[in-house]
């Protein structure tokens, strides 16, 4: 039987056409990329709940964190960015299930204040389901008010071949019991480069709450991750130290709450019993970087040690990475009286939701 042999011709032909639908896809990612503006005026919105006057001193009050992960992370979900398989949720009813699962959580713990991230609201990785929507319907009537920050809006991301992630929409959700008095998007330094498409248009909202004259000033944040050496995370932080320090230095209460991709326990790897590569999103926090004025609060139980993250890159068992990468900031004007991880076992997302107490002195 006899070879078929395409003509030089034609191979040369598919190879030019080849790269060049390379090259015009390489120019419309680059071309379609745009970073939303900073300080950006957030809309404020009622959610239907009995709003409390204003944040007092000497009162006990709760706030929670919880990245819910887009709808997507079951416990046996594993993500392709994380060195797993999947790239998308399975179905529109695992996002549904597990958002709702989440809400659910969310209401068990019982917060004032709220702070949510990786809400997808138009994603191809969630099937086009606002879940801010989702979420609203959840949470109706448990807060006073509402804001929502895009973190950041990617042109469509061919890769996976077979299952593309495709282009997606998200962003930080923050809920308060109390009025909130007006809100600010913040943007962060990244990344430049190809790495600004694999990373996210990073951000933070700024949400202020009137507290018996002062101001009681919440920051909800989801730092960088998928970086080179983690060094823009930690550019990231002192721009939010300074942020929260002009606050307390100007005799406000400040805290902030949500994904640092940063560990930190400072020793996750031995408190749960697990060992990893050096992830760049799993490092300590350098001690020289928190300015006097400031707090960092890690929820831990000594009694009953949980991780609030998981790496995803198989579904989750005994081996996972596991890390506390969630938790607070504080000003010194803030007396915390505790800060836990609320355990899931990572069913709704490959986080679990974190929380803290707290009284403003």
């Amino acid at each position: 039987m006899k070879k078929i042999k395409l003509p030089l011709k034609i191979l040369l032909g598919v190879v030019i056409l080849l790269l060049a639908v390379i090259i015009g896809y390489v120019i419309y990612v680059f071309a379609a990329y745009y970073r939303v503006e900073d300080n950006q005026i957030l809309p404020i919105t009622a959610a239907g709940g009995a709003a409390q006057a204003e944040a007092s001193a000497g009162e006990l009050y709760r706030v929670a964190s919880y990245n819910i992960g887009f709808g997507a992370y079951s416990n046996d979900y594993s993500f392709f960015m994380d060195g797993g398989r999947e790239s998308r949720a399975r179905s529109p009813e695992a996002v549904r299930e597990n958002v709702a699962g989440a809400m659910e959580t969310v209401k068990a713990i019982e917060p004032d204040v709220l702070f949510l991230q990786e809400v997808d609201v138009d994603g191809t990785r969630s099937y086009h389901i606002n879940e801010l929507d989702l979420i609203n319907e959840a949470l109706a009537g448990q807060f006073a008010s509402w804001t929502f920050a895009q973190n950041y809006d990617s042109p469509y991301l061919f890769w996976p071949l077979l299952e593309p992630h495709g282009a997606n929409r998200a962003g930080q959700a923050t809920y308060s019991a109390f009025p909130i008095a007006s809100a600010l998007r913040r943007q962060l330094p990244i990344e430049d480069g190809f790495m600004k498409l694999v990373d996210c248009d990073r951000c933070y909202s700024v949400q202020r709450v009137p507290a018996g004259g002062r101001e009681l000033v919440l920051y909800n944040l989801h730092l960088s991750a998928y970086t080179s050496d983690g060094v823009i995370a930690e550019e990231q932080l002192a721009m939010l130290f300074a942020d929260m320090l002009a606050e307390y230095n100007q005799g406000n209460y400040a805290i902030a709450g949500g994904d640092f991709n940063k560990d930190l326990l400072g020793n996750s790897s031995e408190v749960f019993g697990v060992s990893g590569p050096a992830y760049t999103w799993a490092q300590p926090i350098p001690a020289s970087l928190v300015p006097e004025g400031l707090s960092i609060i890690a929820p831990f139980d000594e009694e009953k040690p949980t991780a609030s993250c998981r790496n995803a890159d198989r579904p989750y068992g005994p081996d996972n990475y596991r890390v506390t990468v969630d938790g607070f900031v504080v000003s010194a004007n803030i007396d915390v009286r505790k800060a836990q991880v609320w355990e899931t076992g990572f069913r709704w997302s490959d986080h679990n939701p974190v929380f803290m107490d707290f009284i403003l002195q």
